[in-house]
């Protein structure tokens, strides 16, 4: 929780100013708070300068000049996704989040912020990425270069734009570069890495993350390019109330030929030129965290094979489509098209 924002209604408008003046990016507003850390206002630039221009002091107290008709949310009651953006239609901009007895458990920013999503997420990034050699003999696949940031970087770096904060990252192919990448905390997030003693599969290794902080999980492959829409997705699933959600990304066919509907050696009809739509895997899941027990222990075993389990099960699996950038940089070319892709998409 950044401090800056924070400060004693007993102190002076000139201390107020003070403060705002250090707060070196962001937006310029001071919660307030009693002697028992309890919030009881606001106070903004703007106000500072109104109170002065109408004759104000810069001795005044805080408490004189701040607003006590404050926004917030509650915690643990309104402080969910739908909530926040409620939040971003009023156009705030920074957002206390209240304990029942008034103390500010958390400050959501909403600039450098999308959202605040209660979800854990874990990247895959244990494949030796045998297409992309020679590049990846000496590199992880993860850690390879896309528009001046590691492709698994620009995958942290999204979530991390929707406020998760429990990430985690299984590693195998030269495991020891991934959990140096991540030695230290990115963006003052701490990336957890977890080794996996042999190639699980495309999910297996989950298991291996020894603690989650959410019910829903997030599962992604790591070598991934999207700006797909988390908050989006995450919403969907909820309202779907399914135990998983698979992004699937559209796949169209088109036969150039006529083709013919045949019962045995007779001609039933002509389909011409045909087009087919169906949506791909794109390798990116949420999950309910009481599926994970679906998952064996220390063997090998794809998202498809629990996708398969599940529905078998007769558990709610559902499809979510993404709509916008995907590239699953697998080969050369995929590697060269989100390379040049990133030269022109912003935020991801």
């Amino acid at each position: 929780m950044d401090c800056n924002h924070i400060i004693s209604k007993d102190l002076l408008l000139i201390d107020a100013l003070c403060q705002i003046n250090r707060i070196k990016s962001g937006p310029l507003v001071l919660f307030v708070v009693d002697a028992n850390d309890r919030m009881v206002g606001t106070l903004t630039d703007g106000d500072s300068r109104r109170t002065l221009i109408s004759g104000g002091s810069i001795n005044d107290s805080i408490e004189k000049v701040m607003h006590r008709d404050f926004n917030f949310l509650r915690n643990g009651v309104d402080d969910d996704v739908r909530h926040i953006q409620e939040q971003k239609r009023k156009k705030m901009k920074l957002v206390p989040v209240l304990d029942e007895n008034n103390h500010i458990v958390e400050i959501i920013n909403l600039e450098r912020f999308i959202t605040r999503l209660p979800i854990d997420a874990v990247l895959m990034a244990g494949g030796k990425g045998e297409r992309l050699r020679p590049l990846t003999e000496k590199t992880p696949k993860p850690l390879l270069p896309v528009g001046g940031k590691c492709i698994i970087d620009h995958n942290v770096d999204r979530l991390m734009l929707y406020g998760i904060q429990h990430i985690n990252v299984t590693v195998n192919y030269l495991a020891e570069q991934i959990e140096e990448h991540y030695r230290e905390p990115r963006n003052k997030v701490k990336v957890r890495t977890f080794r996996e003693p042999k190639y699980l599969g495309t999910i297996g290794s989950i298991k291996f993350v020894d603690t989650f902080y959410n019910d829903t999980i997030l599962v992604m492959n790591s070598d991934l390019f999207t700006n797909i829409d988390y908050e989006d997705f995450f919403l969907h699933f909820q309202n779907n109330d399914a135990v998983m959600s698979v992004a699937a990304v559209p796949y169209d066919i088109s036969i150039p030929y006529g083709i013919l509907d045949l019962e045995g050696c007779n001609i039933k009809g002509l389909l011409e030129k045909p087009k087919y739509n169906y949506y791909a895997n794109a390798g990116i899941y949420l999950v309910k965290k009481t599926v994970l027990a679906e998952i064996p222990e220390d063997q090998f075993f794809n998202a498809t094979d629990l996708i398969e389990k599940l529905i078998t099960q007769g558990q709610k699996v559902i499809r979510y489509p993404l709509n916008g950038t995907w590239i699953d940089i697998g080969q050369h070319d995929e590697l060269v098209r989100a390379e040049e892709v990133a030269k022109h998409l912003k935020s991801i």
